[in-house]
């Protein structure tokens, strides 16, 4: 593939499917010089792998989106209550210096 514009990183994927109907519909209409046809396939190209790779990213995104909300929620530990683990360690921690808890 070519160079892409400059700007083309913050190209919307809107903005990238109304210039490839822009360009389209020049062509269909006869509206391109055969001089400018290259030229505008090749921006057509260049747009085309901008929304492909748009597409790509927001596919990630949502798989893993989708992947976070299935994993099942563990329960918050409330604040004020110590998690078991922590009180077992303190009384294993006492009993290492011969203190009992």
């Amino acid at each position: 593939m070519s160079k892409t514009k400059t700007g083309d990183d913050e190209l919307t994927f809107g903005a990238a499917i109304e210039e490839l109907e822009s360009i389209l519909r020049r062509v269909e209409d006869d509206g391109i010089d055969i001089d400018e046809l290259a030229e505008e396939l090749e921006r057509a190209a260049e747009l085309l792998e901008i929304c492909r790779a748009k597409i790509r990213r927001a596919e990630v995104e949502v798989s893993q989106i989708v992947q976070t909300l299935e994993e099942p929620a563990t329960p918050p530990v409330p604040l004020d209550e110590p998690e078991p683990d922590a009180e077992a360690a303190a009384g294993e921690t006492a009993n290492l210096f011969g203190h009992e808890s």
